[in-house]
């Protein structure tokens, strides 16, 4: 079963994420800032990581950047409400994607989308 590690300083974001995935039949981990998701994911690593990009404490660029050093495997989906993100040509442009993120996710996000986003990342 994949496992996915959800990073959200939102916590109604982090487990609307987890009731769409579970559903979906994925393991989930739930981490309210980006410092608490690294110790989850020493812990117990998770096979794809979908981080928010803003958040407090530890934001989401530093994060993807610590889990790209730490799990040069893992494969992450960087959420994202704005920020600056261009779309060309179909292909989203953002300093995520410079950090290490494979796929943005905008929010808001549908069913579809999510489940989209991580399969793109998971295959």
């Amino acid at each position: 079963m994949l496992r996915v590690l959800v990073i959200d300083d939102n916590q109604d974001v982090r487990e609307l994420i987890q009731f769409i995935l579970e559903g979906a039949g994925y393991s989930v981990e739930l981490a309210p800032d980006g410092a608490a998701g690294l110790r989850s994911q020493r812990a117990r690593p998770a096979d794809v990581v979908i981080t928010d990009i803003f958040m407090p404490n530890q934001d989401g660029l530093e994060t993807i950047a610590r889990l790209r050093e730490e799990y040069p495997g893992v494969r992450v989906v960087a959420m994202s409400g704005g920020g600056g993100s261009e779309i060309i040509g179909g292909r989203t442009l953002s300093p995520a994607l410079e950090a290490g993120a494979h796929v943005l996710l905008p929010k808001p996000f549908d069913l579809d989308q999510l489940l989209r986003a991580v399969g793109d990342v998971s295959h």
